[in-house]
């Protein structure tokens, strides 16, 4: 899994790391010091990706050199210790078939939301794994997956303006180890925490929260996010 390294030890892989949330989460990462890869399907546009955030996270850490290269998926797959899935929900199946052998024996957080739209707004698309964290690891049978990070707003985490976030980030997963260490990743978010909120099984209300979030941001121009009380 990890060998028992601390989280901040660590090579964060994110795969479809090009897009809104993937770009996102590498660039808050790598400004906390967390060594990243960036993957996608097309290993130059990584590349490109990760000298920009290369350049954004260590302005925002001010000025301290930070770690972030680019390459394909597939590559960022075998080398990350702990890789974050952020390819959108139509390639995700076809996506992790290809790299079940690369992701043996490593934690795999998906923030995959299965969301679809309409002339009425966003909505949640059926599974039928249950979901999407749910068919990850179907997928992955020798990985261990966890879910997370569904909740935070793209948009909030490319704004390095705002050096802290303030929400919780919702962890779902079967093994305690597994979860404990993405809980202790989430916490290097400045302003954030990781909340363990039960087995992979209730990914599904996790995910779908997400459009309800969704539909709070479009009614209030807002950036919705979630903080769990009393915890």
């Amino acid at each position: 899994m990890t060998d028992g390294r601390a989280v901040e030890d660590l090579v964060v892989g994110v795969l479809g790391g090009t897009g809104p949330q993937g770009r996102g989460l590498a660039v808050r990462l790598a400004a906390a010091g967390q060594r990243v890869l960036l993957g996608s399907r097309d290993a130059e546009r990584a590349e490109e990706v990760a000298g920009e955030v290369a350049t954004r996270a260590g302005a925002a850490a001010g000025g301290v050199e930070v770690s972030v290269r680019g390459g394909s998926n597939t590559d960022v797959a075998g080398a990350a210790d702990l890789v974050v899935v952020a390819v959108p929900y139509a390639g995700h199946a076809d996506t992790l078939a290809e790299l079940a052998t690369s992701l043996a024996g490593k934690v795999v957080v998906d923030c995959v939301v299965p969301m679809g739209w309409d002339e009425l707004g966003a909505y949640v698309l059926d599974v039928p794994e249950g979901s999407v964290c749910q068919q990850a690891a179907v997928l992955l049978p020798d990985s261990f997956v966890v879910g997370a990070f569904h909740h935070l707003s793209a948009v909030l985490l490319e704004d390095l303006s705002r050096p802290t976030l303030d929400g919780d980030v919702m962890v779902v997963g079967d093994t305690r180890e597994a979860t404990d260490v993405v809980q202790a990743l989430a916490g290097r978010l400045p302003g954030m925490r990781g909340v363990y909120a039960g087995r992979l099984r209730n990914a599904r209300q996790v995910e779908a929260l997400t459009i309800n979030l969704v539909s709070v941001n479009r009614r209030y121009k807002a950036h919705a996010g979630l903080r769990v009380t009393d915890v």
